[in-house]
């Protein structure tokens, strides 16, 4: 491989056999070296390959001005993430993770904190990436002997969040958690009753919210297969679950002019019916 472009000692700019434009890490990889010079493949640690464009500029531009130790460490964290999140995970992760976590290390070393207003929804609704949000905080620990505050493992669940919608943009996160809560806040409502919040059921609950709500935002909605007779059974069935999803339907074409599609409905009204079965 030949270098296109260096943008430190560690990382490097060069093209695949397929002459698509990748970046590469190594330690030392790029020490008096310059473009056109060659790089011995046992040099590299890890290769970047970013299909996005804007995306691929954007963390070139990032790291040239990073240290390696914040590259690796967020490179842990997200191979990390992809084995325990069920949903892909876009590349701009890169980006917005590892640029956070250089920000939030260099306000904690000049005492300055920033309070993250969501944490108490975060750690309801996206608790499995609030979990590796809390390893990210025990990784910076580890690594540089700064203990960061809840807030901030929030704000990485946050990242994560972002880089798991289908379309791969930024979401809006403070729409999309108070969306839920609107949601949820319809169904306590509708049934008289409130929820234990550990329950499984719960959990499951809010994680088909989440990515409901998420393609909501994205307008990427289910495209009908739902069996007339099919629904019509669930109308009958689960009647009140029902009576609740129409509700939440009239919440959402009037706060947003969304309508619901009959996919929507069905699986909303079952979730629905199951948790507040259980719940009794």
């Amino acid at each position: 491989m030949k270098i296109s472009k260096v943008l430190n000692n560690n990382v490097v700019i060069t093209t695949d056999q397929s002459q698509n434009e990748i970046i590469v890490m190594g330690r030392g990889i790029a020490f008096k070296k310059k473009v056109g010079d060659d790089i011995s493949s046992e040099a590299i640690d890890k290769v970047y390959r970013l299909e996005n464009q804007t995306i691929l500029s954007q963390f070139q531009e990032l790291l040239a001005d990073l240290p390696l130790e914040y590259l690796e460490l967020s490179n842990e964290i997200i191979e990390y993430a992809r084995r325990e999140l069920s949903s892909p995970i876009n590349d701009s992760i890169y980006i917005s993770l590892t640029d956070h976590m250089h920000c939030a290390i260099e306000r904690s070393k000049k005492g300055m904190t920033v309070k993250n207003v969501l944490l108490w929804d975060i750690k309801r609704f996206f608790p499995d990436e609030y979990q590796i949000g809390c390893k990210t905080v025990e990784k910076i620990k580890e690594h540089y002997g700064i203990q960061l505050p809840d807030d901030e493992a929030g704000f990485i669940a946050l990242h994560l969040v972002n880089a798991q919608t289908e379309n791969g943009d930024q979401g809006n996160i403070a729409e999309l958690t108070q969306t839920m809560q609107d949601i949820i806040n319809i169904v306590k409502y509708f049934f008289k009753t409130t929820f234990d919040e550990e329950s499984v059921y719960f959990y499951r609950f809010t994680t088909h919210l989440k990515f409901f709500v998420s393609r909501m935002q994205n307008h990427t909605t289910h495209v009908d297969e739902t069996d007339e007779d099919l629904l019509a059974m669930v109308k009958v069935k689960y009647r009140n679950a029902y009576q609740c999803v129409q509700k939440i339907a009239e919440l959402l074409e009037n706060q947003y002019q969304y309508q619901m599609s009959s996919d929507e409905s069905l699986y909303l009204t079952i979730h629905i019916a199951r948790l507040v079965q259980k719940n009794r």
